[in-house]
């Protein structure tokens, strides 16, 4: 893989020439499809050789973890890219925003991909989807102990929480979920209660705050559900299946709104070269064929509701309640969480 999709506040100079690489180093022929993706080899790779088996067009997939929205701008009509695959439902949006890519209408997509999970004017669609949840020690907490993310602020758990960086796009969309579900000046007070609850200052990635929870450091931290398949499964590192086992999974707000959901997804771009391959490509990763192999190399869920749990997820995840919320109305969030969480100067 060669590049990624994310969004970055800064653009070096290095731009222009990752961009004339990038120009030459993708081939435009009436057999392919070219890719920006945000999403690793191994996760991807292999949905995509059974694309081409099946349809015989070609794959050509670009990692790069920059920011996918000012190489779009700066590449323009000159861009090789069809298609942005991303992790996360924020930078869809923001491409979305600023007119990057382009409305698809299909009664395949339509059929298959819930409307929660996808744009409503079609922009965009999401692939696999996931829960941020609640990781809590299996020797220290009770599971009936914390059953909503409310919960969180409450005393009890003084010290004893672990979060990476609220400004991160994973907890921006929980954080933005909460807004539109309980208000502003709620969300202010929980983030208050849950930074005065804080066992260290935020940091580190998802995998951290699990080793954390393992080394006594924490009791709870709000993590990705997937991310417990992936560590559960790591033989290359065989100390985070520990941390995986030393943890129960709390899904929160089962009694009412249900748990928060993200995705990861998928666009069309606007001056796509190869736009029927593109969307052949987009609803091929709708069915229920390409949405299995898809969900379990990732410990995902499946946005396809006809397609069944990975044997891992089946073995370990309960059929829960997820928030149906529509997506974009989180994303549209994203600046009213980021100016609270600034507000309570949560990451310091």
């Amino acid at each position: 893989m060669k590049l990624s999709v994310y969004l970055s506040s800064r653009l070096s100079l290095s731009w222009c020439s990752t961009l004339f690489i990038s120009l030459v180093a993708i081939p435009i022929s009436a057999q392919e499809v070219n890719i920006y993706s945000a999403r690793q080899s191994f996760l991807i790779q292999p949905i995509m050789d059974d694309f081409t088996r099946q349809t015989g067009i070609v794959t050509n997939i670009v990692y790069e973890r920059s920011s996918l929205v000012k190489r779009l701008i700066i590449e323009g009509s000159a861009s090789a890219a069809d298609l942005v695959l991303t992790s996360d439902v924020a930078p869809l949006y923001q491409l979305a925003k600023m007119g990057l890519i382009e409305k698809v209408d299909s009664e395949i997509l339509a059929s298959n991909i819930p409307v929660q999970f996808r744009d409503p004017q079609n922009l965009w669609f999401g692939l696999t989807s996931r829960a941020r949840i609640i990781y809590a020690s299996k020797e220290r907490v009770d599971p009936l102990e914390i059953s909503q993310y409310e919960n969180l602020m409450a005393a009890k758990w003084r010290g004893r929480i672990c979060c990476r960086s609220a400004k991160h796009n994973y907890m921006l969309s929980l954080i933005s979920s909460m807004i539109l579900a309980r208000g502003e000046q709620f969300t202010e007070q929980w983030l208050r209660g849950i930074k005065q609850n804080l066992a260290r200052k935020p940091q580190g990635n998802d995998r951290a705050q699990v080793k954390a929870i393992s080394e006594g450091v924490c009791d709870i931290a709000l993590v990705n559900s997937y991310y417990f398949g992936k560590m559960l499964t790591n033989q290359r590192k065989p100390e985070q299946i520990k941390w995986a086992q030393n943890v129960h999974l709390i899904f929160p707000n089962q009694d009412n709104r249900g748990s928060h959901m993200n995705i990861s997804g998928i666009a069309l771009t606007k001056n796509a070269p190869n736009k029927a391959n593109a969307v052949s490509l987009m609803e091929y990763l709708s069915s229920e064929r390409a949405q299995f192999i898809y969900a379990q190399q990732n410990h995902e869920f499946p946005v396809n509701n006809t397609t069944p749990y990975s044997p891992l997820l089946n073995k370990y995840i309960p059929k829960f309640k997820q928030d149906k919320v529509a997506l974009v109305q989180i994303a549209a969030q994203h600046q009213q969480a980021l100016a609270l969480i600034e507000k309570v100067r949560f990451d310091q």
